[in-house]
């Protein structure tokens, strides 16, 4: 039996019961719906000072919250959706007297659970799953409305945020905020979602690193950027098409049955391209989506495809950043990323969309000048 330490520590105790899960204790217990922010915080996703990615919730949508809030103000309610928590192992259990009833399946036992309630500094516990409810039920009339809680025992953020994908991943949640949590998160993910990690991680490099012609351009969910100009998820599903394409640039550095995937070589292939591709348009480069198609979306995509023919041409050791600097020189006279009507398609420059039938109009475009000059002599 596990006995609380004596502490000063006001406490909130709630009758609980208490199992295990891969080493880690695992309670579930009801609690006032106006104490959950009282004992747990909101990690919401950020960027620190030095560029790392802190916390793992999207923001409060207020809609979503009022429209709670109002359901619980009509009367009584069932409201039995369950609040996912981690909790720190502060928190202490304390086993129930007695003998155990007749039957018993034996995969829990029941007792006490007190968990801290600091008057300053950080909470004991973190909200997982179910932040808009949280907040609903600390704004509802009800403030002793009784919510089911699940919580298990853990401080490390990176299992805060396993179970923050996983619990939300057959949920609405945006897929550019599992795209940016993904590379902070060691463990193995369905299929699905291991094939997403490789891309995220290559754009969370495209993002921050030096030498990255796309340093500073890319907007993220966790940061608020005057200068950015790129949405992630364009790059994320560039990249990882081009990984998966038997005929994609990336396709020989991904992994196999016997080596794991070369990060590093993906990362140089795509430094080199998107600084050619930054030095032959630099009139469009850097410029929001409403001033230049290149950096648009539709832009992206199309010119990534590019890639994808461009790059597979390069002779082993061959200077990749020279290599698709003159393919891309070839081709530049036709194209018109922030001016001009792009005549062949019968689209002025701004007419671009992010639609599947701009895209595959303007990647065949690009692929026929990259044909048609592919081995003719700069001008």
């Amino acid at each position: 039996m596990t006995r609380p330490l004596k502490t000063t520590e006001p406490t909130l105790a709630v009758r609980a019961v208490r199992t295990e899960q891969a080493d880690k204790a695992v309670y579930a217990f009801f609690v006032a719906g106006a104490d959950l922010l009282k004992i747990a915080e909101i990690s919401r996703v950020h960027r620190d000072g030095e560029g790392a990615l802190q916390g793992f919730q999207r923001k409060g949508i207020k809609s979503h919250v009022q429209a709670i809030t109002e359901f619980l103000d009509q009367g009584p309610v069932l409201f039995p959706n369950a609040i996912i928590l981690a909790i720190s192992p502060r928190a202490r259990f304390t086993q129930a007297r007695g003998e155990r009833p007749s039957g018993d399946a034996r995969v829990c036992e029941a007792g006490t659970l007190r968990i801290p309630l600091p008057k300053d500094g950080p909470k004991a516990a973190w909200i997982v799953d179910g932040q808009q409810r949280s907040i609903a039920l600390s704004q509802a009339q009800n403030k002793g409305f009784p919510v089911p809680v699940v919580a298990f025992v853990s401080e490390a953020l990176s299992v805060h945020r396993e179970q923050f994908i996983l619990v939300n991943k057959a949920k609405p949640l945006d897929p550019r905020l599992i795209n940016e949590l993904l590379p902070e998160v060691d463990t193995a993910f369905p299929r699905d979602l291991s094939t997403r990690k490789i891309p995220s991680e290559l754009v969370n490099l495209l993002q921050s690193a030096p030498d990255s012609p796309f340093r500073g351009l890319i907007k993220r969910l966790s940061e608020d950027s005057a200068t950015a100009v790129v949405t992630d998820s364009a790059l994320v599903k560039a990249i990882r098409n081009s990984i998966n394409s038997a005929l994609g640039s990336l396709a020989p550095f991904k992994a196999t049955a016997e080596t794991p995937a070369d990060i590093d070589a993906m990362y140089r292939a795509l430094v080199a391209y998107w600084g050619a591709v930054r030095v032959v348009f630099p009139e469009a480069w850097g410029r929001p989506a409403t001033e230049s198609r290149l950096m648009h979306s539709a832009g992206i995509e199309a010119m990534s495809l590019l890639m994808d023919r461009i790059m597979s041409r390069a002779a082993p050791g061959a200077d990749l950043l020279g290599h698709a600097t003159e393919s891309l020189s070839r081709i530049a006279p036709y194209c018109h990323w922030t001016s001009g009507r792009w005549t062949e398609l019968q689209r002025d420059w701004n007419e671009i969309q992010n639609v599947g039938r701009d895209i595959k109009l303007l990647s065949g475009h690009l692929a026929r000048l990259d044909h048609m000059h592919a081995f003719a002599k700069v001008a």
